[in-house]
């Protein structure tokens, strides 16, 4: 089994937010005949992609504390760290753009910092574009805004892309999914 999660903020005031990216692109693979249920201080939905069994994370956590509901998914359901897939935003790239990575640093991004400190760095992650924090604006006012009339579809493009993206991470690994996603 792969958790696939995606990193947001719980409630209706955070939807749609530059900070929900995460939650937008685990939302794309979610079975629509289907009900999230609540366990481990997550959403969780069991899919199949790819003849994978997935389970999608949504942490109910906030952004902060992402990594306490991935631990103890990871641990309850016997995921090893490199059966983990984490989607986020990225403050640091243009929106619309997205950059896959196989491991690394949280690059600033408190919910990838917190799963860090829980399971360690060594497993891919998908970052999308939500553009940098305009000059004298306060970044976590930012990250918490809706998108812009002019980015949403840009960023919705992007986010489009996440079906494919994961069914190519699956059959040809993330470096194949660096190849063809990474980039302007």
């Amino acid at each position: 089994m792969y958790l696939i999660v995606g990193l947001g903020n719980p409630g209706t005031q955070y939807s749609n937010t530059h900070h929900n990216a995460g939650f937008m692109a685990v939302e794309k693979l979610a079975d629509s005949s289907k009900d999230w249920k609540s366990e481990h201080k997550a959403l969780t939905m069991k899919v199949n992609i790819a003849g994978e069994e997935c389970l999608l994370v949504k942490p109910q956590t906030y952004m902060n504390l992402s990594g306490e509901a991935v631990q103890a998914l990871m641990t309850w359901y016997k995921v090893k760290v490199d059966h983990l897939l984490v989607f986020s935003d990225d403050i640091n790239l243009d929106v619309g753009r997205i950059r896959c990575r196989a491991n690394g640093s949280h690059g600033g991004q408190n919910g990838l910092r917190n799963i860090i400190e829980h399971v360690g760095d060594k497993f891919p992650r998908i970052r999308f574009g939500v553009g940098k924090c305009p000059p004298k604006f306060d970044l976590s006012n930012w990250v918490l805004a809706k998108f812009s009339p002019e980015d949403r579809p840009k960023f919705d493009e992007a986010i489009a892309k996440v079906p494919a993206l994961v069914e190519c991470y699956f059959k040809f690994g993330i470096e194949k999914c660096m190849e063809r996603y990474n980039g302007k």
